[in-house]
């Protein structure tokens, strides 16, 4: 069984007259080939990075900060501000691989954990939450005093003050 020869000759039936002055005649050989090869590339590069892109993921917020830091540094480069903010954005490019990432199972139970600790919406559900995990130590406690606490700032966040209207 044999490939089939791509076709080097290709009638085109209806053209519009605009599209006549772009292309003259069927597209080389040449250029399909190029086209395909930029695709494989591409397709080879997402492939050998998809594992640093899964290490990453822990460790996108010092990335993105130094890497913001690190354009805006270079971008005013002649100024002080530039060298101010140089420095730190640079630091945080090289710091952020160093730091340890979050397996996928430690992820999905604090997910799960999030979503437990959801169902103490009132604030008299929080406080005897609270009461009853005053009774353990704090080495205990800590992941779900955090996780209270994140919900409680989000919570105050969506409430907005009854009198005030929007600006604007």
């Amino acid at each position: 069984m044999r490939l089939r020869p791509h076709r080097r000759n290709l009638v085109v039936w209806s053209q519009s007259a605009g599209s006549a002055e772009l292309h003259d005649g069927p597209r080389p050989a040449r250029t399909r080939r190029i086209r395909r090869r930029i695709r494989i590339t591409a397709l080879l590069t997402l492939v050998a990075v998809w594992p640093m892109v899964r290490a990453v993921r822990a460790r996108w917020r010092p990335l993105l900060a130094g890497a913001a830091l690190t354009a805006v540094g270079v971008a005013m480069r002649g100024s002080t501000v530039g060298s101010v903010v140089l420095l730190p954005g640079l630091l945080l490019l090289l710091t952020a691989p160093l730091l340890p990432g979050t397996p996928e199972a430690d992820r999905l139970r604090r997910s799960e954990l999030e979503r437990e600790l959801a169902v103490y919406a009132t604030s008299a559900q929080r406080f005897d939450l609270e009461a009853t995990l005053d009774q353990y130590p704090d080495s205990v406690t800590d992941e779900l005093r955090d996780i209270l606490a994140r919900q409680a700032i989000a919570a105050a966040a969506d409430s907005r003050c009854p009198g005030a209207g929007r600006i604007g």
